[in-house]
């Protein structure tokens, strides 16, 4: 039976830059992914990258595509109505963001890792992984060519996602808790082969809804309508995209541009936490410990918070037999996820609209974003949470 210091389920932004992060320490692991190669890399996903991860790819040797292709913003834009406020990050905070689409994010970290020798199981579903209680984990695990193997690990990193099964384990123990909340909106999502509206990424509110104007690259654009969540992609014709993006969104002499629409889907929002983040040599992270409504950018970049973490600590305890880090990775980790979380909510709530919460809420909203946005100290706040604070970073 073959042996790795760490097992990691899911080859997501956690699971790679986690695995990516290990071997830079010379720790090694093996990552188990249950879709192929080509379905990871080509399943179209925002991304915006705060400094810190920014900082993190220039460092370890994996922005060499990112620096030459991504859209790196100074700022961005919040519409009331038409009427566009400017938040300059990097005035404001020194720091910058780049929208890096997350399946690009995992294209460059796949290449890096297999550049780098690392072990990627591709197509190859983990069937259980048990033992995390005692002295070492055992994985069952089923190939793409449909064998049946076990290998043994130290560790292992569940980071497959928000349906991921290793939280059931995590959440037996007394005092584990995964607080939910569920918000009354989603977003309905466009792929748009077309110009740009604008470089630097929109927030639009307006009566009829929320809208969020982005970009792939000069000719692939990224639009968001506020929608209900029960919504189907057939109620959405181009003709009524077009129509409700223009009257969110078109103003001060700005329009938004139109094109071929290529893709639609209907994004829920959803926040939860789980709390801790571990059991014994099991550990969530990502979007299996949490997840946070796309309003504040957060997703990609709370998992690679986390693996800033989880990868001192599992260096030190592999290399050194010291575990205080790696015991402590729940109580370092779930603070900054409650405050990404706070500042989703709080965008999510002051830019979306919500009918049934009547007129006093609607004017109270709009009340609480021009006070945002009309003071400096205001647009620094949001800029800061916004960029990110810098990533955690421990020495082994």
């Amino acid at each position: 039976m073959t042996h790795t210091p760490v097992a990691i389920i899911g080859a997501g932004p956690a699971g790679l830059t986690l695995s990516h992060l290990l071997h830079q320490h010379g720790v090694e692991s093996v990552i188990f992914e249950s879709r192929s190669r080509q379905d990871v890399e080509e399943t179209v996903r925002a991304g915006v990258l705060e400094q810190g991860v920014i900082n993190m790819m220039r460092q370890t040797g994996v922005s060499e595509r990112m620096d030459a292709h991504a859209d790196i913003d100074d700022a961005i834009d919040i519409s009331i109505n038409g009427s566009r406020t400017r938040i300059d990050l990097k005035e404001l905070t020194g720091h910058q963001m780049a929208v890096w689409a997350q399946h690009e994010y995992l294209t460059d970290f796949i290449a890096k890792r297999l550049a780098d020798g690392g072990t990627i199981f591709f197509e190859t579903q983990v069937d259980d992984a048990d033992g995390y209680d005692g002295d070492k984990v055992v994985i069952d695990y089923t190939t793409a060519d449909g064998r049946h193997e076990q290998m043994t690990a130290d560790y292992v990193v569940a980071a497959d996602g928000s349906k991921s099964p290793y939280r059931g384990p995590i959440l037996e123990q007394d005092g584990a808790v995964r607080s939910r909340h569920e918000y009354p909106y989603a977003w309905f999502g466009i792929l748009v082969n077309g110009p740009q509206t604008q470089k630097e990424l929109i927030y639009a509110t307006h009566e009829e809804g929320f809208a969020l104007i982005s970009t792939r690259s000069k000719d692939v654009q990224r639009y968001y309508l506020q929608c209900d969540p029960n919504d189907t992609v057939d109620q959405w014709s181009d003709e009524r995209i077009w129509e409700q993006l223009h009257k969110r969104v078109d103003g001060e002499g700005l329009t938004v541009q139109e094109g071929e629409i290529f893709d639609k889907s209907v994004l829920k929002f959803r926040s939860a936490v789980t709390d801790p983040m571990q059991r014994g040599r099991l550990f969530l992270a990502g979007d299996a410990a949490h997840t946070v409504p796309p309003t504040g950018a957060k997703g990609l970049n709370l998992a690679v918070a986390d693996v800033s973490v989880l990868a001192p600590g599992l260096v030190r305890a592999i290399k050194r037999g010291d575990n205080d880090l790696l015991d402590n990775y729940s109580a370092i980790a779930v603070p900054r996820i409650w405050r990404a979380q706070h500042f989703s909510y709080w965008m999510s709530s002051m830019l979306h609209s919500v009918p049934e919460q009547g007129y006093f809420q609607h004017r109270r909203r709009l009340a609480e974003l021009e006070a945002m946005i009309s003071s400096e100290a205001g647009r620094r706040y949001q800029a800061e949470q916004y960029v990110g604070i810098d990533l955690p970073k421990f020495e082994v």
